[in-house]
């Protein structure tokens, strides 16, 4: 029993399927009150708590960084916007994934990472995503992805906007963090689905 409590404890946080779109407006990063253990969360515009989250795109650019602490930086286009991966020494398998790809030629990329918000000396909050692995795709998959996303997006829409008021303190919070209303997210979910025909 104690070995499967263990086990349970780290157990990794499920990965979100969010847009970059969602993803460039997301700016509060939190945890869990009174538990300095506890992941750090980015609390989604739509009202969801992410630790990890799941992206797909084109990878359209790469570039490294450092000689003994090398770091790999890349962009990946979704049909919504551009996500900013990086990766590691901290994260080797990641890192090698990115280093073997070529981004001369046109490839699509899923990406399991966890988001990491900064704010600038302005005060712009910048979002990127450190990568934990990255997996070259075909286009089936990756529009399979964009139609998992818009599901997901659209799920949180209805909770954090439907009728119910057994809200979440996580909705609750991201009403009071972000002015975006429902037309918005779904305009984004719309625009986003509307580049597979």
């Amino acid at each position: 029993m104690s070995e499967f409590v263990s086990q349970a404890a780290f157990e990794r946080e499920p990965a979100k399927r969010v847009f970059a779109a969602e993803l460039r407006e997301a700016s509060r990063m939190f945890r869990d009150e009174g538990d300095e253990k506890s992941p750090t969360y980015l609390l989604l515009p739509t009202g969801e708590r992410c630790n990890r989250i799941m992206i797909a795109g084109a990878i359209t650019d790469k570039s490294k960084a450092g000689d003994q602490n090398v770091q790999y930086r890349a962009k990946v286009s979704d049909p919504t916007g551009i996500f900013y991966i990086n990766a590691s020494s901290y994260q080797p398998e990641a890192m090698l994934q990115l280093a073997k790809i070529d981004t001369d030629m046109p490839s699509f990329v899923v990406v399991i990472g966890k988001p990491n918000a900064y704010t600038t000396p302005e005060g712009r909050v910048l979002v990127s995503v450190r990568a934990e692995a990255v997996q070259v795709v075909d286009r089936d998959t990756r529009d399979l992805w964009i139609l998992d996303t818009a599901r997901a997006t659209l799920d949180r829409i209805d909770v954090m906007f439907g009728a119910d008021d057994a809200v979440s303190p996580d909705v609750v919070l991201a009403k009071e963090t972000y002015p975006q209303k429902a037309d918005h997210w779904k305009k984004v979910v719309f625009d986003a689905l509307s580049k597979l025909v």
